[in-house]
């Protein structure tokens, strides 16, 4: 896949854009979300995983590193890699059955896992678009192999 660029100018257009990118979604999908804090990027994994049916509130697993969610296909794990401080604490919770399982992750701060992440993974980054007004961002979506 390509890179792509996307811009939106709210938290709903951020919304939106989750939703339409969660239309694209296969099981398998390692999508990882890079972005400082506030950046938007559980904003983007709520309305990314309410797209593939999730029902229950999508909070950031920032102290439980993990949240497992039922779509209405398949399962979406959601990590919060923050307070990883050593790749190999991935080991404990079993990081590698859930990026290599037939569900779908969403990784914020990814950089935190090392070489733990597959190499077919997606990296969405966002970037607060200052120029353009303060709820402005600029969304990059790219594949790597």
């Amino acid at each position: 896949m390509p890179m792509e660029t996307f811009y939106t100018a709210s938290e709903q257009e951020t919304r939106a854009l989750a939703e339409r990118l969660a239309e694209r979604a296969q099981p398998g999908l390692v999508l990882c979300l890079a972005g400082e804090l506030g950046a938007g990027k559980t904003v983007f994994a709520q309305a990314f995983c309410r797209a593939l049916g999730v029902t229950e509130v999508v909070n950031s697993p920032t102290f439980t590193i993990v949240n497992e969610y039922r779509g209405s296909q398949f399962p979406i794990y959601h990590f919060d890699l923050y307070r990883i401080g050593d790749p190999s604490e991935l080991y404990e919770i079993g990081f590698d059955e859930y990026v290599y399982g037939p569900g779908i992750c969403l990784i914020e701060w990814a950089e935190h896992a090392g070489d733990q992440l597959p190499n077919n993974r997606q990296v969405l980054t966002i970037v607060r678009d200052d120029a353009r007004g303060e709820t402005c961002r600029r969304i990059t979506l790219s594949q790597l192999e």
